[in-house]
């Protein structure tokens, strides 16, 4: 990479490959959650998953390159980590509070990849590609929020028992 638009498009291609790792992993913390407002939480960021990687694609459409070709290595860790929790857990309290845990850490990791983007974007004088890439932020911190609600009212007190 020699310049900021290589570098923006390297972030593009690393946030492409985390969607499509997500759209592999909400299902099984679906399937796993035993709350059914944090099942259809799940559910409903499957669906958001799936318009933000379309997302990617346009934009990538725009630059005239495709948007695979990189490994997001953070998604694929942050996922064998829930993966590995979900293993380990025997109690369904607990399993929720926890999937609330892990799932924010990738929420948290997929603002800081799109509010990077959103500002190269920017400094690049690509103001439509910020517009979607903020849609896509914006939506990663609704996502985040929706979590913190839903341990905080609810999930973490039934843990503790």
């Amino acid at each position: 990479m020699k310049n900021l638009e290589q570098l923006f498009i390297h972030q593009l291609k690393d946030l492409f490959s985390a969607e499509s790792q997500l759209l592999d992993a909400l299902p099984k913390m679906a399937k796993k959650a035993t709350d059914g407002k944090l099942k259809k939480a799940f559910e409903d960021h499957l669906e958001e998953t799936k318009v933000q990687k379309k997302r990617i694609e346009e934009i990538c459409k725009e630059f005239n390159v495709s948007p695979s070709g990189e490994k997001c290595k953070a998604m694929e860790g942050l996922i064998k980590e829930a993966e590995h929790f979900m293993e380990e857990v025997q109690d369904e309290n607990v399993m929720d509070a926890g999937l609330i845990a892990e799932a924010q850490r990738v929420e948290h990791y997929e603002i800081s990849g799109y509010g990077t983007a959103v500002r190269y974007a920017k400094e690049l004088g690509h103001k439509d590609v910020a517009k979607k890439l903020q849609e896509t932020l914006d939506e990663e911190y609704a996502a985040d929020n929706k979590l913190d609600k839903l341990a905080e009212t609810r999930l973490n007190k039934a843990a503790l028992s």
